[in-house]
């Protein structure tokens, strides 16, 4: 468990693997944002502005219709023997499917997949998680509905999450994959795309299976879609560039993959889903995040040119220098450019909201991209009492006594990764569940 839970944490330096043809059409088609989870909203409060908050909560369905809607609205707070005794009832269920139907199957995951986002319950599935997950694989395969469909695949990312597992992930990422690429409904697609992003990071693949997987995202997010015959659906796309993002945050070096899924990400910019813009734009600003790294200890500054040193003047006293090592994107000028205008957008066509989270963002973005050492939420406004910026101000409060600081990137991405799959079950995964609370240190 230690050990897959450290090789799924820990990141190295990585062979490049590059990107294979591209397609130059734009998408141009309607996305649907997910519900937000009334249990979420219990249980988990940023310190910040309203802005910051509509922020955090933009992101695309892990599933279908009400899917999300019904998982928040049952109880989660069910006294433990009654809801350990049902996830063992419920467990019986998925793994005998002799007489099963597919209601009966939809019911089935349906409580399965709450039970565990609600629950840490790795001692309860432990025994049999290669049972459960050949059963759930059978759902995948058949697709007899694609609610049923969908729930194993959010099954399958909630046993990995909670049960990590290398077996799980050699098993199941070919199925997912297929899944991605042969499904006829784009729901299903989008669903295995996130499964595919938990299962890759949470089920201890190597290095060079994760820049593999991150290559098949890339294909699917330059060719619009066609990579997977989802052409101009924006809902895969979307889900494509948020894993790539998840993905790539588990790997230090990306030199060699960032031009390529630059001009892809930049190109989605043109975009008129709002959605997709903001995951591409948040992309972006990693990528420059991660040309940067602190001064190693065999290192001087005396060795770097001035213009590789990140200087920030309301940076903290005593942290190492940040230096530049390797050039994110060659058109930085550009993209500036384009990045201002999303940034003071006023088109017509889109809704108040969606201005409102373009503007947020992007300004974030743009921020970033000028200066890679700052983060999201980024205050520039100086504070009359230490005479410095505000700085990052994002954090994400856990009950009533810890605050998480979202000074990152990397961690806001890792942050909407998680609460994909969690949902309102979130804090408890956070405090109980030792895979997710080492994924935000």
């Amino acid at each position: 468990m230690h050990d897959l839970r450290r090789q799924a944490l820990e990141s190295g330096k990585t062979v490049s693997r590059k990107a294979q043809s591209r397609q130059s059409s734009k998408t141009s088609s309607r996305a649907n944002s997910a519900p937000t989870s009334r249990a979420a909203s219990r249980t988990v409060s940023r310190a910040g502005s309203d802005d910051e908050e509509g922020n955090l909560s933009d992101e695309t369905s892990f599933s279908v219709n009400s899917i999300d809607e019904i998982l928040a609205t049952e109880d989660l707070d069910q006294p433990v023997d009654v809801w350990k005794a049902e996830l063992a009832d419920r467990i019986e269920e998925i793994v005998d499917r002799k007489r099963s139907s597919v209601q009966g199957r939809e019911t089935s995951l349906m409580a399965y997949v709450r039970m565990l986002t609600a629950h840490y319950a790795e001692d309860e599935i432990r025994a049999k998680d290669v049972e459960i997950v050949a059963s759930i694989c059978k759902s995948i395969k058949t697709e007899s509905s694609e609610k049923e469909t969908i729930l194993a695949l959010k099954a399958l990312a909630m046993t990995l999450i909670t049960s990590p597992s290398d077996v799980i992930y050699d098993s199941a990422s070919p199925l997912v994959k297929r899944t991605i690429s042969d499904s006829s409904s784009t729901p299903v697609k989008t669903a295995a795309i996130h499964t595919l992003g938990t299962c890759t990071f949470y089920g201890g693949a190597s290095n060079d299976e994760i820049l593999e997987n991150m290559t098949y995202l890339y294909d699917i997010v330059s060719s619009d879609g066609s990579a997977i015959d989802a052409f101009d659906e924006p809902e895969p796309v979307i889900a494509a560039l948020e894993e790539w993002g998840f993905l790539a945050t588990l790997l230090d070096d990306l030199s060699e993959n960032s031009e390529d899924a630059m001009e892809a990400f930049v190109e989605q910019l043109s975009s008129t889903e709002p959605l997709l813009q903001i995951a591409a734009g948040e992309n972006i600003a990693l990528l420059y995040e991660k040309s940067y790294s602190p001064l190693e200890d065999d290192e001087t500054l005396s060795d770097q040119s001035d213009e590789d040193v990140a200087e920030d003047p309301d940076s903290v006293p005593g942290v190492p220098k940040l230096i530049k090592r390797y050039t994110a994107y060659r058109r930085t000028d550009q993209l500036l450019h384009t990045l201002s205008e999303l940034a003071s957008s006023n088109s017509r066509k889109i809704s108040k909201k969606d201005k409102k989270s373009l503007h947020t963002n992007f300004a974030d973005i743009l921020n970033s991209v000028e200066n890679p050492t700052r983060g999201p939420r980024y205050q520039n406004a100086i504070s009359h009492e230490t005479g410095k910026r505000y700085g990052s101000r994002m954090a994400v409060r856990i009950h009533q006594d810890g605050v998480m600081r979202i000074d990152k990137w990397w961690k806001l991405l890792r942050l909407k990764g998680l609460r994909r799959v969690l949902q309102g079950g979130f804090v408890t995964h956070y405090e109980q569940n030792g895979v997710v609370f080492e994924s935000l240190p």
